[in-house]
């Protein structure tokens, strides 16, 4: 047999992997989310700023020294400058989308939920 009719070892290993590791590389996307129909009662008052508050703020936070390697622009003290960054706030923490916060205290997949939704209605097209 021909030997370079077969992919090697290491190719079959590398497919393998990126098939294994892509689906988590997927972010879902508030464009591609919708408000439900009944529209939400969230708003910043009764949910958003508790949320950025116990969850982002201690590294996304104006006055914060040791930001942990958060890049300055990112700031989520007020709901301005949440809408200004909605969109990769959404991509980053709600729903599904668990790259952020990093570390053992995340918000619970119910809160993760309720971001999502409280985005879509508030900021979504």
């Amino acid at each position: 047999m021909n030997r370079k009719n077969y992919p090697s070892f290491e190719v079959a290993i590398s497919l393998g992997l990126t098939a294994l590791f892509l689906p988590s590389c997927v972010y879902e996307k508030m464009e591609d989310a919708e408000c439900p129909s009944g529209g939400t009662t969230l708003t910043y008052e009764n949910f958003g700023q508790d949320f950025f508050a116990k969850y982002c703020n201690y590294c996304h936070g104006a006055s914060v020294e040791d930001r942990q390697s958060a890049p300055p622009a990112y700031v989520f003290d007020t709901e301005a400058q949440v809408e200004k960054w909605a969109e990769r706030i959404y991509i980053r923490a709600a729903g599904r989308n668990e790259t952020m916060p990093p570390g053992p205290d995340d918000p619970p997949r119910e809160e993760r939920d309720k971001l999502a939704e409280w985005l879509v209605c508030t900021y979504g097209d």
